[in-house]
């Protein structure tokens, strides 16, 4: 037996020296703080002292005493309820723009996918900080028009608006991936629908929307998932406090505050729980739901 195992381990060394680096992260960055986040949700940390064992009790605040964390949760909610079916719209109409046979269009394909790259960084998040400020870009276009606008960022009626809008100019992922769907649908079928007399509009919901149903429940997975994760734009754009009057205090940027303002650890770790549970729940209706209306070719349906 030992002699087996000595021959596998020496046949299979060079791949598990290969795996090395990533079995070190993996534990080490990974699986080891996921354990240690919960193991810390149950007691009282404050960083500066051990840890003290606390059962539910952190739970238990976060569930029914917390009037602060019902409001992150609202939202959090408002944010992704409206910035993931706009982004996800607005990324299928330019993913349907850009699959034609013209001149350049790779180069805009670039363009496009851009603010993907750029969104989520803190020099953006600043930049939107400027843009739509008392003095901003907006509100001198809009002066020109005898409008003259708030400061959209530091209002509580418009904060989280603008925090929308960022993440909707941020389509250039699921661009991408729509576009890679569409060029799976056969041609064939819209030519046999136009030979029938369907127009655009009739091709788009007849044809298009149901074979690409799979590239959009991906995209709508993923979406939300980064939706109920976003952070450094709520964070540079309300100056890390989630103002004005925490009209945009996400969730993560209340765990932050827990976490690093308050130095409440075991707090903030339950927190971390809390939204895990969170995500899965609407992960999980997402592909409940997907029975009724994700079509597969394979299904036979």
């Amino acid at each position: 037996m030992r002699d087996r195992i000595v021959r596998s381990f020496q046949r299979n060394a060079a791949g598990y020296l290969f795996l090395t680096p990533w079995l070190i992260g993996f534990f080490g960055l990974t699986l080891g703080p996921t354990i240690a986040s919960l193991y810390l949700s149950f007691t009282d940390y404050d960083l500066l002292t051990a840890p003290r064992w606390a059962g539910l009790k952190n739970y238990s605040y976060a569930l029914f005493s917390d009037s602060r964390l019902r409001t992150a949760l609202s939202v959090t909610f408002t944010y992704v309820v409206w910035s993931v079916p706009l982004k996800l719209a607005a990324a299928l109409a330019l993913a349907m723009a850009l699959d034609r046979s013209v001149r350049g269009v790779s180069f805009y394909r670039a363009v496009f996918y851009l603010p993907s790259l750029l969104g989520a960084s803190v020099a953006v998040a600043v930049l939107w900080r400027q843009i739509f400020g008392q003095a901003g870009l907006v509100n001198q276009l809009l002066a020109l028009t005898g409008f003259i606008g708030p400061s959209w960022v530091t209002h509580p009626n418009y904060a989280l608006s603008t925090l929308v809008m960022l993440a909707i100019w941020q389509f250039g992922s699921p661009m991408i991936i729509f576009l890679a769907g569409l060029r799976q649908i056969p041609q064939d079928l819209y030519e046999a629908a136009s030979m029938d007399g369907a127009g655009p509009m009739r091709q788009f919901f007849r044809i298009t929307l149901p074979l690409l149903a799979p590239v959009i429940f991906f995209n709508l997975v993923l979406q939300t998932i980064e939706a109920f994760k976003a952070f450094t734009q709520a964070f540079i754009v309300s100056g890390g406090t989630g103002g004005p009057i925490d009209s945009t205090l996400f969730y993560t940027l209340y765990l932050y505050e827990e976490a690093f303002a308050n130095f409440r650890m075991g707090y903030a770790s339950a927190l971390a729980w809390i939204l895990l549970v969170i995500i899965g729940i609407f992960t999980a209706l997402a592909f409940l739901s997907s029975r009724y209306w994700v079509y597969y070719e394979d299904e036979g349906r």
